[in-house]
């Protein structure tokens, strides 16, 4: 009974984590969104330079990149054999089965979820901070009056 009681314990905690992760990248693509306005709004009325406009694309280019990692990272997974999609294709009987037999299976496959998920957002929030500094390098090229 402890083995089943630790598998449930796991289990729960890698879907506290997916959650986690979730959120994190929900603020983060708020975040991104905001960034990506912002920016649009202010370099459209500034008349920016050769050198501001290179950065500043490049900046936009990454926050745009990040922001599509986000959004694969938030996709459903309707192919997965774990969660929702497996419960919808079996009968009450076969999802008890399902359920007392392939704890583990389950917590592997939410597992590897869970790490393709954190995977997509530290890439993006790598993407993020280099597209920020690009950002704020185009400012300063734009205030100095770089040529």
């Amino acid at each position: 009974m402890s083995a089943t009681r630790s598998l449930k314990d796991v289990h729960a905690e890698v879907k506290a984590e997916i959650a986690r992760t979730d959120t994190k990248t929900g603020l983060l693509l708020a975040f991104v969104g905001a960034v990506l306005a912002g920016a649009w709004t202010v370099a459209r009325d500034l008349p920016l330079t050769l050198p501001a406009s290179i950065a500043g694309g490049l900046g936009m280019v990454l926050l745009v990149t990040a922001a599509g990692l986000l959004l694969r990272s938030t996709r459903p997974n309707l192919r997965g054999r774990h969660g929702f999609p497996l419960w919808a294709t079996l009968t009450a009987e076969e999802i008890t089965t399902t359920v007392t037999t392939d704890l583990a299976a389950d917590i592997a496959g939410l597992s590897r979820l869970a790490v393709a998920k954190f995977t997509c957002l530290r890439r993006a929030v790598d993407l993020t901070c280099a597209g920020g500094v690009l950002l704020i390098l185009a400012v300063l090229l734009t205030a100095g009056g770089a040529r």
